[in-house]
């Protein structure tokens, strides 16, 4: 039988007392549809902490990373000002002297990580900096200057099987580009049709999306995820729409109200027959259905590829950084022995790397500074968000 979701600590105090009455593992475990090494975890935690250790525990992180005690940050900027030619290997010196034995210190890396955040120390070179997450969006005054890129709401098929419509419109002619029935928010499908797409229609200056899978990751470095790191890499800029805020990708979200309308009511019963569906709307939309926006003409009237052919990835060059490094497919750095976690968003990628201060290495992706790196920690400090809402690959 498998876990009843109303009461999993009444489940897991009557499988405990079946245990107690001598039952065996293997039988126990079986009843109640798990596997032995959860039922293990189960008693072991019963054996060591008692009832409490039944009752759901909390996914919260006992620590966060990167972060420090505001008195701790207030001493690190207050020693830098006292000493302002020192840099973060002689800051973090004075801690340990001021704060011997009673906290712990924070890595070389952290301080120089501190210091940045306030601007107390200077870049190797200066870079445009994005402006912060609500920068206005931005408006397209010619085809492909901006694409729009969105999931439809998922939806059941005549086979029971669901149906995850990917829609790519241009914002300036309102030209619809692609749907595309797939059968999950997976990436690499998602890439894939990208791939057909931007062989067929070139590559626009920037992509507007949602904060959701795949476009961005909740666990992905800086929120980033393959997918936009893979358009960063072909020249494209990423904008993000606020969360909860569908009204600032609204003519994009008009065309779904339309397409949902005319396309799955009622639904195909496979895929193949509503693909089928979505390419004979994508014909009407785009060479028959006017549109007000455009003075009453329709999309493919007011519409032209792009001039920016797709020729796959563009090789990554760091001239004004010492280094560079590849992402391991686990999404670490390797250096003097050490590996280092970055994030696996970036596998298969090189960022640049150099020296800023003793012992401190900035590392970038592209002209991004992702942070500091700290060796002797194998920690990788990360600093404010380099990405705001439109996260350009342009220097």
């Amino acid at each position: 039988m498998p876990w009843r979701e109303s009461s999993v600590m009444e489940e897991r105090l009557r499988f405990v007392a079946r245990l107690l009455e001598g039952e065996s593992m293997s039988a126990v475990c079986r009843s109640f549809g798990i596997s032995r090494k959860t039922g293990y975890k189960i008693f072991g935690r019963y054996k060591a902490e008692g009832l409490e250790a039944l009752c759901d525990r909390s996914r919260r992180p006992v620590r966060y990373a990167n972060q420090l005690p505001d008195q701790i940050e207030r001493l690190i900027v207050e020693c830098k000002r006292d000493k302002p030619h020192w840099g973060a290997r002689k800051i973090r010196e004075l801690l340990v002297r001021k704060l011997a034995g009673d906290v712990r210190i924070p890595a070389n890396s952290t301080v120089h990580a501190v210091l940045d955040r306030h601007g107390l120390v200077k870049r190797a070179r200066q870079r445009r900096r994005n402006k912060a997450a609500g920068t206005p969006l931005s408006q397209a005054a010619q085809p492909n200057d901006l694409w729009c890129a969105d999931f439809k709401g998922e939806f059941k098929l005549g086979n029971r099987r669901y149906c995850y419509p990917l829609t790519v419109t241009d914002q300036a002619s309102r030209y619809l580009l692609l749907v595309e029935a797939l059968e999950s928010t997976r990436q690499d499908p998602v890439i894939e049709a990208f791939v057909r797409l931007f062989k067929e229609r070139g590559l626009p200056m920037a992509i507007r999306s949602d904060n959701g899978v795949p476009f961005a990751s909740p666990n992905g470095l800086y929120n980033l995820s393959k997918l936009s790191v893979w358009w960063l890499r072909l020249g494209i800029a990423i904008e993000r729409i606020r969360p909860g805020q569908p009204q600032q990708n609204g003519r994009h979200e008009r065309m779904h109200r339309t397409l949902k309308q005319e396309t799955s009511r009622p639904p195909g019963i496979n895929a193949l027959q509503q693909q089928d569906r979505f390419d004979a709307f994508v014909s009407e939309f785009n060479e028959e259905r006017p549109h007000e926006a455009i003075d009453m003409r329709v999309p493919a009237e007011a519409y032209a590829a792009s001039s920016r052919p797709y020729d796959g990835l563009p090789d990554l060059d760091y001239p004004f950084h010492d280094t560079d490094i590849m992402v391991t497919a686990c999404g670490r750095i390797c250096m003097h022995r050490k590996k280092i976690n970055v994030s696996t968003v970036l596998a298969g990628h090189r960022l640049g790397i150099k020296e800023v201060d003793d012992g401190i290495r900035l590392l970038s992706f592209m002209h991004y500074d992702l942070g500091y790196i700290d060796l002797e920690q194998r920690t990788l400090q990360t600093i404010d968000n380099p990405f705001g809402s439109r996260l350009s690959p342009m220097c």
